[in-house]
């Protein structure tokens, strides 16, 4: 594994941590990009890289993404990231959780952890089990708290439907046709909010049996995984896995707006300039995306309910609306405007 601040996405990050504990079959990854904030929040990835390098680039990009979506959303947290390399068959047993625990622990509260890909509320749960510094537990009544997706769900659909708003001058979603790739926790819930107002759906998702079944639930299509970025469509919305959005992609891309909840979707960040380039109206990921971190913070930070949750991530298209305007006037890409904003607001810029 190379030395981190050897590689491309380093970015004068205050810490990257590796953590092995053979016996119970732990390799970690913990990178905390900044704390100027406050303390670096973010989730933990349960993924499996075939190439090691990969994973801590993973956890590079993440956790700077995690900096510029907190100080975005107004939150007192810093920016960090976890990533739990898993063997190839996926092997999550208690005793991993545990060292992981006590690795998130060590850290005296640097990091706090909480779920992402591959680690559910059960999970959480465990971990917490080993360490305060944990956010997402389940929620008391009326409280935040518990899968951060829902959350997350909510503020982007509320950011589709101001890029629609902008891009296509429609105040509603009905028949605003969207094409999601990956309909899990976040992409289902977001083709339920839009097939409620009426939007025609097209899902793709690796499980093609999953989005299949959702289509057929909502009335919507459904397509190949390798064939959703292709599709004539009003909004592109990348829910899976990130840095799909490059040169060949972008020049395949069918739509007049890309909204979506994946982090990273830039493969390089001139792939902002491509996608303006050819007319796009892109919602930077890690500002249309904020409705799961708040409500991971503002459990963790201010034991809030939830209408005081909901109450936030309804900020999301304001914040939105004012990149495009500055977008509008100095001529850079929507995603290098929230970049100088964010860079800004944890005393980088």
């Amino acid at each position: 594994m190379p030395a981190p601040w050897m590689l491309p996405d380093f970015d004068d990050h205050e810490g990257v941590h590796i953590f092995r504990d053979a016996d119970a079959g732990l390799t970690a990854i913990i990178a905390i990009h900044s704390t100027h904030l406050g303390p670096a929040g973010g989730g933990t990835r349960f993924w499996h890289y075939a190439d090691p390098n990969a994973a801590l680039t993973d956890a590079l990009r993440l956790s700077r993404g995690m900096s510029y979506k907190n100080a975005m959303a107004g939150l007192a947290m810093g920016g960090g990231k976890a990533v739990i390399l898993a063997d190839d068959r996926r092997s999550k047993t208690p005793e991993l959780l545990a060292a992981f625990a006590h690795s998130v622990d060590s850290l005296g509260g640097r990091y706090v952890t909480a779920q992402d890909v591959g680690i559910s509320a059960d999970d959480v749960l465990a971990i917490s089990k080993g360490t305060k510094f944990v956010s997402g537990l389940p929620p008391k009544e009326g409280g935040a708290g518990g899968d951060p997706g829902p959350s997350t769900a909510l503020g982007v659909y509320l950011g589709v439907r101001a890029a629609v708003q902008r891009a296509l001058g429609r105040d509603d979603m009905a028949g605003v046709h969207v094409a999601i790739q990956g309909v899990g926790s976040v992409g289902g819930g977001l083709a339920r909010y839009l097939a409620a107002e009426g939007a025609r759906l097209t899902l793709a998702d690796a499980d093609a049996a999953r989005a299949a079944a959702l289509a057929a639930e909502l009335g919507g299509a459904a397509v190949d995984a390798d064939a959703i970025m292709t599709v004539e469509a009003d909004v592109f919305s990348p829910c899976a896995l990130g840095a799909i959005l490059d040169a060949a992609s972008i020049a395949r891309l069918n739509v007049p707006v890309v909204a979506g909840a994946a982090n990273n979707q830039l493969a390089r960040p001139e792939d902002g300039d491509r996608i303006q380039a050819r007319g796009i109206l892109y919602a930077p990921d890690y500002v249309i995306n904020a409705g799961g971190i708040i409500n991971v913070a503002l459990e963790y930070l201010e034991g809030a309910g939830r209408a005081a949750v909901e109450a936030k991530i309804k900020e999301i298209p304001a914040r939105l609306e004012t990149i495009w305007a500055e977008s509008a006037v100095t001529g850079d890409n929507p995603a290098r405007v929230a970049d100088r904003m964010a860079q800004k607001l944890i005393g980088r810029g």
